[in-house]
């Protein structure tokens, strides 16, 4: 049998303790903006939110191509060097707009190869101010494995980040970055290489093998970071005609990702970017960054490839937490920030998790956290007209800024708050979704959903101290027992919305008096 007995604060939210956002050390980390100048794009994000799990507050890239053309010449290219130039006087001004200048930024492999790189860094401080720092290919490496850390906290594996010129490999364990190296791997440095399509084929495979040699193979799993490499994931999700368009913790089987070289390879890019929206300059790069990445699947011999979104930039950000802030879980974080400024009354999801945990005693705790979120986020879309606020939750959910979320439990969480504001999933305009799950996993999302929909309106206040739930699942019984003070309560939509959750557990009700 299942009881509600009362835990300790500490222990009800263990491992996740106290919100650190709300510390003033975390909230320095409060809308921060780093630049990132590649060898194919120039970049501005400005981070703010919850400092653990921040959001794109601003964000806004040029694709310069500072790279292009740069093997035969090492120079810098000079139309890439405008554009570079004209969009950092801009990213300054927005910034000092915002009230965030000096900017963090960073310069990858095109400036550090560059004859003349120290001269555009030079030129760029005196026209803007903006000081850049050239970071070493081993240092991108780091900071790219960092921004997969400040995402996939429990990421275990080997991250590759490719940018225009480059293309670097680092081991990532245990919340730590491990081995790095780089490589001249990067679709721009492969652009008009000696010996045609079997010189470049030789080229790549001598790179990776000396890679090999440093990181060995039979890798469990590959995280992708960088604009190519996303790109081509985009593709993968067009040819499945996969429903959930969110790039972050996208997985791909090494067939799958075979299968889509050789569909890009079928296509124009004209096709292509229809298709998908991918601009002009980022689809010209992926026909090589798909040889790259075939050659790396055969190479390191993956069970399954990842796409990251968070890479140097967030590893910037990351590299500013202490460290007791990178032990938090990025989705609980994000979803406590969510509430606090979003809820009609903050801090109830904690009371509402407390009152429902009989419930779900047996879930795993990697399930566990992911009910947690839902009852931080339960409210947070009581502004939507209430004929769409079911559609709004589900939409926010499964499409929000959330690390630490694979693309299963962001619909268990998008069908549980679902359901938190309606009964009946039939009819819905998101059914393709909700075959990303099992059977079993929508009926529990809708078990936790109808238990919120129940505890969410039962009392504005404690509900947990005005009343009991038990669950004998045996026995397929649910029970609730109330306080004399809380019969009142259990009024009709109150006694309506519990006999809904337990035609949802396929289970019997009984309602007692507490005696005393």
């Amino acid at each position: 049998m299942a009881s509600a007995a009362a835990d300790s604060d500490a222990d009800d939210w263990e491992p996740f303790g106290r919100p650190l956002f709300e510390d003033p050390s975390a909230r320095a980390l409060s809308r921060v903006g780093v630049v990132d100048v590649g060898s194919n794009s120039v970049r501005l994000v400005v981070f703010d939110g919850a400092a653990r799990s921040p959001a794109y507050f601003y964000n806004e890239k040029v694709m310069a191509g500072l790279g292009s053309g740069m093997d035969g010449s090492r120079q810098l290219n000079p139309e890439g060097k405008r554009r570079a130039m004209s969009a950092l006087t801009r990213f300054q001004l927005l910034a000092e707009g915002m009230g965030i200048a000096p900017l963090t930024a960073v310069a990858t492999a095109a400036v550090r190869e560059a004859e003349d790189g120290p001269a555009f860094r030079e030129e760029i401080e005196r026209r803007t101010g903006l000081r850049l720092y050239v970071i070493d290919g081993q240092e991108e490496a780091r900071l790219s494995a960092q921004g997969v850390l400040l995402g996939w906290p429990e990421a275990q594996g080997l991250v590759c980040d490719i940018g225009g010129s480059s293309m670097e490999l680092a081991e990532v364990k245990d919340g730590e970055v491990g081995r790095t190296m780089t490589s001249p791997l990067g679709p721009l440095k492969l652009q008009g290489g000696k010996g045609g399509k079997k010189g470049r084929k030789a080229y790549i495979e001598a790179c990776l093998d000396r890679l090999a040699e440093n990181f060995g193979t039979e890798q469990k799993r590959i995280y992708l970071v960088g604009g190519s490499w996303r790109a081509i994931a985009r593709l993968d999700m067009a040819r499945r005609d996969y429903p959930l368009h969110v790039l972050h913790e996208y997985r791909m089987s090494p067939k799958a990702v075979g299968a889509t070289v050789e569909w890009i390879k079928e296509h124009s890019q004209d096709e292509m970017r229809a298709m998908t929206g991918i601009g002009e300059a980022r689809m010209a790069l992926v026909p090589l960054a798909s040889e790259v990445l075939r050659a790396l699947i055969r190479k390191f011999r993956p069970k399954e490839i990842a796409v990251s979104s968070y890479g140097i930039r967030e590893g910037m950000l990351y590299e500013q937490m202490p460290d007791d802030l990178r032990r938090r879980d990025p989705l609980i974080e994000a979803c406590r920030f969510a509430e606090a400024k979003d809820a009609r009354m903050p801090g109830f999801g904690r009371v509402l998790y407390k009152f429902l945990k009989p419930l779900f005693a047996s879930v795993p705790k990697s399930r566990r956290r992911i009910y947690k979120a839902a009852c931080l986020l339960h409210d947070v879309s009581w502004r939507a007209h209430p004929d769409y606020r079911h559609e709004v939750c589900f939409d926010n959910t499964t499409r929000a800024n959330l690390g630490g979320l694979s693309h299963r439990e962001r619909v268990f969480l998008g069908v549980a708050l679902l359901h938190r504001y309606k009964n009946s999933r039939k009819g819905s305009p998101f059914a393709p979704l909700f075959e990303l799950l099992s059977d079993e996993e929508l009926r529990e999302a809708e078990v936790l959903g109808k238990a919120m929909r129940f505890g969410a309106m039962f009392a504005m206040q404690e509900p947990d101290r005005q009343s009991e739930l038990r669950w004998f699942p045996r026995k397929k019984k649910l029970e609730l027992r109330l306080s004399r003070a809380a019969q009142g309560l259990y009024g009709e939509v109150a006694e309506a919305r519990f006999k809904s959750l337990a035609t949802a557990l396929g289970a019997e009700t009984e309602v007692k008096l507490a005696r005393g």
